[in-house]
């Protein structure tokens, strides 16, 4: 319930946002013109193309922000991937029980990345259990550094699991914490709401408006927010990494 009013809530806001204003100032310039029949359209024409500018580069500032992150997830499951084979490798070389006991956690590791792409709303415990893991990894370097501080070996191991500790907190920040600003969002929907307000008013004034023209204007622009949130909130399950990378390497782990 609370994924479907989180989402529902993420088209419904900007539709909101732009069907509302648009609907007012056009009832406004009705009233305006009926008023006054020497109003300057052309005037108002240039503040309104001023504003629609103003929102379209917004709107491609705020849209750059979303996919940078996208792409910047998808870059962190790629060396995830990475380290997680290197970890693997590495692990032949340090001797029992560390060899079979990390390679059996790092099967386990890749199976909860496999689960949660296709259950989100196993998050919190895939969480908890993962740093349960690297945790575990840890302590296993600690305990062959104290044997031999100078083995070439251990360090290469030791390495290995620092990058996949150090992956794991890039990705979970990425995922859970890294946002667009508020402030950002904020101004965008200001200047939406105003630039439509204004467009509404051009409408009201010229007559040229019709309720299925601003509807159609008000769901492109939801839909366009829409995708921008999708690719904000990677939680939601809207915009999916394509989780091919993992799943391969899982199949070639589970065959050794």
């Amino acid at each position: 319930m609370k994924y479907f009013s989180e989402v529902t809530g993420m088209f419904l806001i900007p539709l909101l946002v732009v069907l509302i204003p648009i609907l007012i100032g056009q009832r406004y310039g009705i009233w305006r013109s009926k008023k006054s029949a020497n109003l300057q359209n052309a005037s108002v024409g240039s503040v309104v193309g001023a504003a629609l500018g103003l929102l379209a580069f917004m709107l491609a500032f705020t849209f750059q922000i979303a996919a940078g992150r996208y792409e910047a997830r998808k870059e962190l499951l790629l060396e995830e991937v990475t380290n997680i084979r290197t970890t693997w490798l590495r692990a032949g070389v340090v001797p029992e029980p560390f060899r079979s006991e990390t390679k059996k956690l790092l099967l386990e590791y890749v199976d909860l990345r496999v689960d949660l792409a296709n259950d989100l709303s196993k998050l919190s415990s895939v969480m908890s259990r993962s740093q349960q893991i690297l945790d575990k990894f840890w302590e296993s370097v600690e305990i062959l550094a104290e044997r031999d501080r100078s083995s070439e070996m251990y360090s290469l191991y030791t390495s290995s699991v620092n990058d996949l500790v150090d992956n794991y907190n890039q990705r979970i920040t990425m995922t859970l914490e890294y946002r667009i600003p508020p402030a950002i969002l904020g101004v965008l929907f200001i200047i939406t709401f105003l630039s439509m307000l204004v467009l509404g008013y051009q409408f009201g004034i010229s007559g040229k408006g019709s309720f299925r023209i601003n509807l159609l204007l008000a769901v492109v622009f939801a839909m366009v927010m829409f995708l921008i949130f999708a690719l904000d909130r990677p939680e939601t399950g809207l915009a999916k990494l394509n989780q091919k990378p993992m799943l391969t390497l899982q199949q070639q782990l589970n065959g050794r």
